[in-house]
């Protein structure tokens, strides 16, 4: 399937003049969430890991530590859109209650969700955050989806094994740097070497803390200290983190830019993808705004609080609505459905038309 076209130029004056006032970020929304959500996640962990396997509560505790604690680190969004200088306490406490402890410290995602957010870059092969599963490639969406069960084992090998060897091997320094730095989906993705000005002590000292969580996780099990069934059970509710976050980004956008060619305004945001749902079922598994990708991608630096406010502002005030709704899905399931229904007719046309 091509790209969603339109004749019509988004109307982003009206829309910028109807949120406008939405833009700030308020800490007083940030801190509770993140730290409610962090410590129901961390507590529901301990409660699978006490009691039985298949016991209720454990179950019940491993579906309060993974929906919670995926709350928790989908903060790392956040993290990447707020303005450099600001929240630099909230940083530092994020990366401490979970980016260290699920080996994903911030700067994983700084600069690189950025990127995928520049007008030139998004949905070309230099975005990092984007595969054209629409334009063809329904395989390609169940190999992405079968990876969950090797990436939360990735990243253990990365900050325990090889982030230690490459502090004394510049080579291999740059190779994970470039190919193993990143929170990414595009596995051929290779992130560019720091330059001037990026804050290389501050990340080396992140890939340092996560190094020694993980090392220091195995060593309260080698002295029995914790039970190997806490390591199984934090590897269980990682998988399952990146289940849903996997599910989560398939709906995000439609994935239909086949090639290196730019897209306009209209077509990036037909490319992304609003969810708005069911208000406590779809932000489950789109937390903190998520479930509004395709209006963030229109006002990135708008805060996930007021992205809900925005929606309503945006279908009920633009004085022709229609590009706008057309970016808008009822539920995952209709979204998923979508993308997969792209990338079959797409496929079709391909065979149908293999010369062209």
């Amino acid at each position: 399937m091509a790209i969603e076209r339109d004749n019509n130029a988004f109307p982003v004056n009206e829309a910028n003049k109807l949120v406008a006032d939405l833009m700030k970020p308020d800490p007083r929304i940030y801190w509770p969430d993140f730290l409610i959500s962090v410590a129901l996640g961390w507590t529901g962990l301990v409660i699978a890991v006490i009691f039985p396997v298949l016991s209720v509560p454990a179950l019940v505790g491993i579906l309060i530590s993974t929906l919670f604690l995926y709350r928790a680190v989908l903060f790392t969004h956040e993290l990447a859109h707020l303005k450099t200088g600001t929240f630099g306490f909230f940083r530092l406490v994020w990366n401490l209650l979970c980016g260290f402890a699920m080996l994903i410290p911030s700067f994983t995602y700084h600069g690189v969700h950025r990127h995928h957010h520049v007008h030139d870059v998004y949905g070309t092969s230099e975005d990092g955050e984007y595969l054209p599963f629409g334009a063809g490639n329904p395989s390609g969406i169940i190999g992405y989806m079968f990876l969950i069960f090797i990436l939360p084992g990735f990243f253990v090998v990365r900050f325990l094994i090889l982030a230690p060897l490459s502090w004394v091997l510049p080579p291999l320094r740059k190779l994970i740097w470039g190919r193993a730095s990143s929170l990414t989906i595009d596995l051929t993705y290779e992130r560019a070497a720091p330059k001037k000005g990026d804050p290389k002590t501050l990340w080396f000292a992140q890939e340092f803390m996560a190094f020694a969580y993980g090392w220091g996780a195995m060593a309260l099990v080698w002295f029995n200290i914790l039970p190997v069934k806490a390591l199984v059970m934090w590897y269980a509710v990682a998988v399952l983190i990146f289940l849903l976050n996997s599910l989560r980004t398939l709906a995000a956008h439609a994935y239909r830019n086949p090639g290196p060619e730019q897209m306009s305004v209209a077509e990036q945001f037909l490319d992304s993808v609003d969810v708005p749902g069911h208000r406590i079922i779809t932000t489950l598994w789109a937390p903190v705004g998520l479930r509004f990708h395709a209006t963030h991608h229109l006002f990135p630096r708008m805060p996930y609080h007021n992205l809900p406010r925005a929606y309503v502002r945006l279908r009920d005030g633009l004085g022709d609505n229609t590009l706008y709704l057309r970016a808008s899905r009822k539920s995952l399931a209709h979204a998923l459905a979508r993308l997969w229904g792209d990338a079959a007719e797409a496929q079709r046309e391909k065979h149908a038309h293999p010369a062209e």
